[in-house]
């Protein structure tokens, strides 16, 4: 009997941070008096429900990819980090108009960033945090260096414009992350989930149109993501005290504003700052969240070395967040 060959297994750093962060925005502003001459619809009704004041939406000739590999080189930038350092890029996205072939190898022949593994990921509303807990246990797992995580979006595509609900919410954009190892914990463990038996409450009509059914939504939001957050805060052996920076999915400001609620009657403080980009950026799905920590740094809102939560939740219906410390 032959001595049979084991295999080696590679292991990383032990743990990982963020490194950089960036983002990008189409240029067109659109406002709730914009959409007023499309729809039956007006500025307060569209405030008092979802909160938003205005989004960006692209024009016909810019694509999903173009506003992810904008986003990227800023977050590269931002990080110190030459393209080709990174080893693996991942574009959480659920807006690409065809499968094949993915986002992710086409912004990364773009960026400059030589033979990457790359692949999209569709987490919906979920999806960076979804990317953001792959890349991290990746690079501890040393199957990575560094990774490029981008959630970018253009829900502009797949939105009927004569549809009131749902016409007023979404947008477009991207943001992204760098992601490394560290001498220190930087990204908490990442805590998921999905409830498939709902997933019919988000889904495609005609295979054409996105469609949800926003009360049932809603509801399920105000009642399941706060204890997800807190879960993620125990998985990295934090407690809501802890959190200086609260960055739920931008869906919608009311549930933003329950999940804060809930998160400071647990203990949560009072001056813990709260994410509401979606009143000037909308809804963005996969791109909502880092678009959101990066428009906080930028002003200021969100500082080097601050505790951060994150929550995304969406279709699937999935759920994911972790906590991280910001860059």
């Amino acid at each position: 009997m032959t001595d049979r060959p084991s295999l080696r297994l590679t292991a990383g750093p032990s743990s990982t941070r963020i490194l950089g962060v960036g983002s990008h925005q189409p240029e067109r502003v659109v406002t709730n008096d914009d959409l007023s001459e499309l729809m039956d619809t007006n500025d307060q009704w569209i405030r008092e429900r979802v909160g938003i004041i205005e989004r960006r939406f692209g024009n016909k000739d810019e694509l999903l990819v173009d506003f992810a590999v904008a986003a990227g080189q800023a977050a590269l930038a931002d990080a110190g980090v030459d393209p080709s350092e990174v080893d693996t890029v991942i574009l959480p996205n659920c807006t690409m108009p065809s499968q094949i072939p993915n986002a992710a190898a086409q912004v990364a022949a773009r960026i400059g960033i030589p033979s990457p593994g790359a692949f999209d990921l569709n987490a919906a509303c979920a999806g960076f945090c979804y990317g953001l807990g792959v890349a991290s246990d990746l690079i501890r797992a040393g199957s990575a260096k560094k990774v490029l995580v981008i959630g970018a979006e253009k829900l502009t595509d797949v939105v009927d414009p004569t549809d009131r609900a749902n016409a007023i919410i979404f947008a477009d954009g991207a943001g992204a992350a760098v992601v490394g190892g560290s001498d220190e914990p930087g990204i908490g463990p990442v805590v998921w989930g999905s409830a498939g038996d709902l997933v019919d409450l988000i889904s495609m009509r005609d295979e054409k149109w996105i469609y949800q059914e926003g009360q049932s939504v809603f509801r399920w939001a105000t009642t399941k993501i706060a204890p997800i957050a807190m879960r993620a805060l125990e998985a990295a052996g934090l407690q809501p005290s802890d959190v200086d920076v609260l960055i739920p999915h931008q869906a919608n400001l009311r549930i933003v504003e329950s999940i804060a609620k809930k998160l400071r009657a647990a203990g949560a403080r009072e001056d813990m700052v709260v994410a509401d980009d979606i009143k000037y950026s909308g809804n963005t799905s996969s791109a909502s969240i880092p678009l959101a920590l990066d428009h906080m740094r930028k002003a200021g809102t969100a500082k080097p070395g601050d505790v951060v939560l994150a929550i995304g939740f969406g279709a699937g219906l999935s759920y994911a967040g972790q906590a991280f410390v910001c860059p």
